[in-house]
């Protein structure tokens, strides 16, 4: 893997692994639906100024139609099945469901798009699986599948969806159009949740309004462009695999931030889950020839 792919990969997971705590605050001011409104709102208003600073124009017909089904599910479907499942399933039960998501990524990119994990590699991947579990047991968060854990699984399967089968459309029109427009996209149908917005807007207190903008302008807007440009060169199966890193930086993060000192339990996880990365991004693929580097693109 090239260094511009990690870093990019990097930037995204420190970003999203700092969006929790945005989400939360966003979610006592602002109902589920409208706070992923608000928050993709920015995001689109961020990249509609980019697109037309740069001039950067739309896809063709056949390709903008491709990316707004795509966007249905990774961006729209996603976020409102999560933030909604949250309301109702604990952060522990939520965290182990989402972290299927690279194992999904996994198995729908080996079937359909012809990558290709060593047995080392799907031992790397169950290794991190296991690392989050003990993080979650850890922290002594309760484990409970409830109606709303079905949602979750459901944004763990549409973001799986999102990531696999966005690559060829990438090929054409490159990551940054894509992403720009997907994310425009996927926030015209979340403007159904428009009715109630503009009071939940008024009464909400300064902190709220910023913890939400700072959720549409880096975990979404900055976070999906340097994700998909990773995707783009390194391919879904590799590069889900850093998802396993997210929790962890979330330890650091409430621990620098918030002064939770983390348990052994969940130290113990996280060394875990960064050796199943490890694994999965050294071992876990076959050995290519000499050429061009795995997985990128023109």
């Amino acid at each position: 893997m090239d260094a511009l792919s990690l870093t990019a990969i990097v930037v995204t997971i420190v970003f999203w692994a700092s969006a929790f705590a945005g989400i939360r605050a966003g979610l006592e001011a602002f109902g589920p639906a409208h706070l992923t409104l608000y928050r993709f709102l920015v995001a689109s208003v961020a990249l509609g100024v980019y697109a037309l600073a740069r001039r950067l124009p739309p896809p063709p017909p056949r390709d903008l139609a491709r990316i707004f089904g795509l966007s249905l599910l990774g961006i729209t479907t996603y976020h409102l099945a999560l933030n909604y499942g949250e309301v109702t399933v604990p952060a522990g039960t939520a965290s182990l469901i989402i972290a299927a998501g690279p194992v999904i990524t996994a198995l729908l990119s080996t079937t359909f798009m012809g990558d290709r994990l060593t047995a080392v590699g799907w031992l790397g991947t169950l290794v991190s699986l296991a690392g989050v579990t003990l993080i979650v047991l850890g922290r002594g968060e309760s484990v409970e599948f409830t109606r709303g854990a079905l949602l979750i699984l459901l944004a763990a399967l549409v973001t799986s969806l999102y990531f696999v089968f966005q690559r060829d459309v990438v090929r054409r029109v490159g990551s940054l159009r894509f992403t720009v427009y997907s994310l425009i996209l996927g926030t015209l149908p979340l403007l159904v949740f428009l009715p109630g917005f503009g009071t939940e807007l008024a009464r909400a207190p300064l902190g709220a309004h910023l913890a939400v903008i700072y959720i549409g302008l880096f975990p979404a807007a900055l976070a999906y462009l340097t994700w998909t440009y990773a995707l783009s060169r390194v391919g879904p199966s590799r590069t889900t695999s850093f998802l396993y890193v997210s929790p962890v930086l979330a330890i650091l993060i409430g621990w620098v931030w918030l002064g939770e000192v983390p348990g052994l339990v969940s130290l113990v996880g996280g060394g875990v889950a960064l050796a199943g990365v490890v694994l999965v991004n050294t071992l876990g693929r076959p050995r290519t020839g000499a050429g061009a580097p795995e997985g990128k693109t023109a």
